[in-house]
């Protein structure tokens, strides 16, 4: 399951930024990165009178623009999709996903606070708060890291959530007999049931899944 972690705080307090820093960083230590930009206001990305926008405004649901450096999407939903969603639907081939904003999201979130913005923190470990990234010590049960020192968040990041773990694994039982799974049918499994499972509600950081279905 790709790691998500959230970048918040309040307005201008250089979260951007931040993540300007971390990417080149996990770059450096061999790790692909995905972001997420939240906008609660809404964005357009098409120019007005491009062939593109010309397809979406004759009503379709999905465009596609490709090209051999990269491809974009526009697509219609009907509500804001949750981090885990997004994931699920939308970003493969990854280490790890950076998201700005989404501070009511439940996944691990790095907090951005200036001095001057006054006020406390807006998240606490309640909240899955890993670090807070400032230039003022708070006492909240999270490391306290200067805003300047992004190899320090990185090493909580890569620590935390990057490095390498026990290979998930699989087993299937039919009829109470237990089926051997070739290697790229276990790893095909895994991936469709954990993306699957992640997309739901409160469901996002899985430990161990138990399905049973009766024919």
């Amino acid at each position: 399951m790709t790691p998500i972690i959230s970048i918040v705080g309040k307005s201008d307090s250089g979260k951007t930024t931040l993540i300007e820093k971390i990417i080149p960083e996990l770059n450096k230590r061999g790790y692909r990165v995905a972001t997420v930009k939240h906008d609660v206001h809404g964005f357009d990305i098409d120019i007005e009178g491009k062939d593109s926008r010309r397809h979406k405004n004759s009503g379709a649901h999905t465009v596609v623009i490709s090209s051999p450096q990269k491809i974009a999407m526009i697509r219609d939903v009907k509500e804001d999709l949750t981090l885990s969603e997004l994931r699920g639907r939308f970003i493969k081939g990854v280490d790890i996903i950076i998201s700005e904003g989404y501070k009511n999201d439940r996944h691990p979130k790095i907090e951005v606070h200036r001095k001057d913005a006054g006020g406390a923190p807006l998240c606490s470990k309640k909240d899955m708060l890993i670090a807070l990234a400032g230039d003022e010590e708070f006492d909240i049960g999270v490391p306290c890291i200067n805003i300047n020192d992004v190899q320090r968040l990185v090493d909580i990041i890569e620590d935390k959530f990057l490095k390498k773990k026990g290979k998930p694994s699989i087993m299937l039982r039919i009829d109470g007999e237990n089926v051997t799974l070739k290697p790229f049918i276990k790893d095909m499994m895994i991936r469709s049931i954990t993306g699957m499972i992640s997309a739901l509600k409160d469901c996002e950081d899985q430990k161990e899944i138990e399905i049973s279905i009766s024919l």
